[in-house]
């Protein structure tokens, strides 16, 4: 299938996407209402968004350029010390910005 993508055909690209965004999200919740939250369910759900932060940063580690490699060592150090995400999201774009800029 091919969408034209001059004209309307952009929009009715987002609008798909956007439908599926918001089915995926409402599905999820409406699935999960079904399901007791109990001690081993919240488990799971801890457990998963820490392999999914870890699954979307090794990569960047592992093929990532310098600034890349710097940012996210800048964050871990900055978050151990600070224990405050804000600040060391700060610095790590910043260090990525610096180092690619020079």
């Amino acid at each position: 299938m091919n969408i034209e993508t001059a004209g309307y055909g952009t929009l009715l690209v987002i609008l798909i996407m956007a439908v599926v965004t918001l089915a995926t999200r409402w599905g999820g919740v409406f699935v999960m209402s079904f399901v007791p939250i109990n001690y081993r369910v919240q488990q799971f759900i801890t457990a998963m968004s820490g392999s999914v932060l870890v699954a979307v940063l090794v990569p960047m580690a592992v093929k990532g350029d310098n600034g890349a490699r710097l940012a996210l060592l800048t964050t871990a150090i900055v978050m151990l010390l600070l224990k405050k995400p804000l600040p060391a999201i700060a610095a790590g774009i910043l260090a990525a910005a610096l180092v690619r800029h020079f």
